[in-house]
């Protein structure tokens, strides 16, 4: 069956905005007669559920069994019979994911064997690529002012030293797969309007 949906991939560091542009994103999408899956990273599976433990605080894990455990998760996320990746773009959907093999290769990717994280889902036949990457890109100057201004917690990664070390491998894993796979980066300290704008444009919307 021809796969009719598109797969489109949102990643940032922690407090980018990658929420805020996804709802405006699908309903922007939804207004043009289209069929939106909105999804996220982790999944609400089991593996889903030991990684947001982890990323809490709450189970302390190294990171290749953080890198393990996403990857067994996002492939649960492409071949789940339910609602899985592969089975809402064949249903005409357009699937809208929060974070993806990226967020793997830049946060894993920066504290473990990085050719190790990039490999084991890049060479994953059951993991799809997507169709578009789009990164919000802010500092992590401003990405803490985010977090500490509207969250009562903080996960793992989010102090300055993390988020900054994320950033610098985000831009290298994309400099590494710029001839393979489209990835548009996007400066995310402009206002919400002027964000969405230059993502429609992309969709050519």
């Amino acid at each position: 069956m021809e796969t009719k949906g598109r797969f489109i991939v949102f990643e940032g560091i922690d407090g980018a905005g990658k929420t805020t542009q996804i709802e405006l994103l699908e309903k922007r999408l939804r207004a043009e007669g289209r069929a939106v899956f909105r999804t996220a990273e982790p999944t609400e599976s089991v593996s889903g559920g030991l990684l947001r433990d982890a990323l809490s605080g709450n189970t302390r894990r190294s990171a290749c069994e953080m890198a393990a455990l996403f990857t067994l998760d996002r492939i649960f996320h492409n071949v789940n019979p339910v609602n899985g990746i592969e089975k809402m773009l064949s249903s005409g959907y357009d699937v809208i994911s929060d974070r993806y093999y990226y967020s793997s290769m830049a946060y894993q990717g920066s504290e473990t064997d990085a050719v190790w994280v990039k490999n084991m889902n890049l060479a994953c036949p059951e993991i799809r690529r997507p169709d578009l990457c789009i990164f919000l890109d802010l500092t992590p100057e401003e990405s803490m002012k985010r977090i500490k201004g509207g969250r009562a917690t903080q996960e793992i990664y989010e102090t300055y030293e993390k988020l900054s070390a994320v950033r610098d491998k985000f831009y290298r894993v994309f400099e590494e797969l710029k001839e393979t796979e489209r990835i548009c980066i996007i400066n995310a300290a402009r206002s919400i309007e002027v964000i969405h704008e230059e993502i429609l444009s992309l969709l050519g919307l």
